[in-house]
């Protein structure tokens, strides 16, 4: 079997489920399906997180400067745009088992080998760290293989109806892995040594790519169900071929909407990566807490993007009446105003998860509202990947650019001092994430009118 092979999508199987088990079968496998790619996305949060939760002391004890830390960030994020780009439409024609599997599994591994290179470190300085910055991009392609395959499977799952609902849903597991990652990777480091951190976030993943083989299915078809359209009764002539998907996936590209999205996402991801990538050690540095206490700010206040995200469809749909700009406005304006206290204030451990929380909470809505319903709206099934690669392709480019000018920023204002502990000037790079934050809030308010222009299979030309 070759490669493509191994990850086609797969046929129809011979054997038909009868028709008095349909219902429950199909019951079954989508909600497996579905918690099982949740679970799956949480997993691979925890090999990326890993080098964020463990800057600090890897910092202090002079294994990486924070120089070689941007540009491994740097590294990642270009990798998992580009990864993210191209497998968005691979992902399209892929067997979503398959592929989610593989990715989780060679991430997982490259975290193994990361706790172990680093601690015996038996390379030269500039070997290791041009070594480990191509092992950490290579990490972001596989990373990429994730975010497609879940989206996709609640395509072939579930019908036109309920997809904003798990998509809704689905776009919730980062959350959750980045809290869970950030929880169980820092206590590692704390009573283990902080290579045992990438070791423990590898362990995890393994795990993952178990439940992956064992509860993911392909589409209904491969378990010898109808299609998704004849169980949900959709129109049936609304399928598209693979023709029509390719030129689906080309309106896509040129759909100024989608573009729109794109750049403000773009800017989300800089100031959402900054704080997520830097702002444990933000406030390690500029506010005095230690790891345990940073570790529990950063990653618990962000989930409460989980709730964000969950609630942004009902404030929509049943408060402001499917009118989005309202929540979006009022969000945009709560985002910026605590991000600002965050950054500019002091305050305890419970101010400072306060600030963040609500931050991420706002930003949840505003996330969902124009890259969730808003791109769901735009695009049709048959061209989610295309969507997604697209979106995923200008976001970690932006956070690349993010991770070297915040790593310069931060660098270039290192405060002298006797101490081999290094300390820093935060207050510029605060001022560039802040500034980002505005700019995402402005974008789509000044181009709102072309996210409301959607992409129909009836409109692509046969």
């Amino acid at each position: 079997m070759g490669l493509i092979d191994f990850f086609k999508i797969s046929a129809p199987s011979v054997e038909k489920v009868s028709a008095d088990k349909i219902r429950s079968r199909y019951n079954y496998w989508k909600n497996t399906s579905f918690w099982a790619s949740f679970v799956a996305y949480c997993c691979y949060y925890f090999c990326r997180t890993a080098i964020s939760v463990l800057k600090q002391p890897l910092i202090d004890e002079k294994v990486l400067s924070v120089d070689t830390l941007a540009i491994i960030g740097f590294a990642i994020s270009i990798s998992y745009a580009v990864g993210k780009f191209l497998n968005g439409f691979i992902a399209d024609y892929a067997n979503i088992k398959r592929f989610m599997a593989v990715g989780l599994f060679f991430t997982a591994l490259i975290n193994l080998l990361y706790g172990y290179i680093l601690d015996i470190n038996i390379f030269s300085t500039a070997i290791t760290s041009v070594f480990l910055i191509a092992l950490w991009a290579l990490n972001g392609i596989f990373q990429s293989m994730g975010a497609p395959t879940g989206v996709i499977s609640i395509s072939r799952w579930y019908p036109q109806s309920q997809r904003a609902s798990y998509f809704s849903l689905f776009s919730s597991s980062p959350y959750v892995g980045r809290f869970l990652a950030a929880l169980v990777i820092s206590q590692s480091a704390i009573y283990f040594g902080w290579h045992f951190g990438f070791i423990s976030a590898s362990l995890v993943a393994f795990v993952g790519v178990l439940i992956i083989l064992v509860f993911v299915h392909d589409n209904p078809e491969s378990k010898g169900l109808p299609t998704i359209q004849e169980l949900s009764g959709e129109d049936i002539k609304t399928r598209a071929n693979t023709k029509q998907i390719q030129k689906l996936q080309k309106s896509v590209l040129l759909h100024p909407g989608m573009w729109v999205i794109a750049i403000f996402s773009a800017f989300v991801y800089i100031v959402q990566g900054g704080i997520s990538s830097w702002g444990i050690l933000f406030l390690q540095k500029q506010k005095a807490f230690n790891l345990e206490q940073a570790s529990i700010i950063i990653p618990l206040a962000e989930s409460f993007g989980l709730v964000g995200t969950l609630f942004a469809g009902w404030l929509s749909d049943k408060i402001f009446k499917g009118n989005r700009f309202i929540p979006f406005i009022s969000c945009g304006i709560i985002a910026v105003m605590t991000l600002l206290l965050f950054l500019y204030t002091k305050g305890d451990l419970w101010l400072n998860i306060a600030y963040i929380a609500v931050f991420s909470l706002v930003m949840g809505v505003l996330y969902f509202v124009v890259a969730g319903k808003m791109a769901i709206d735009i695009v049709p099934r048959e061209s989610i990947g295309a969507a997604l690669g697209i979106v995923g392709i200008s976001s970690y480019i932006a956070v690349g650019i993010q991770e070297i000018i915040s790593g310069r920023l931060i660098q270039i204002n290192e405060i002298a001092n006797k101490s081999t502990i290094s300390n820093y000037d935060f207050m510029p790079v605060a001022m560039f994430w802040l500034v980002s934050c505005v700019i995402c809030v402005l974008v789509p308010v000044l181009f709102w009118k072309t996210l409301k222009r959607p992409i129909r299979l009836k409109d692509i030309e046969e």
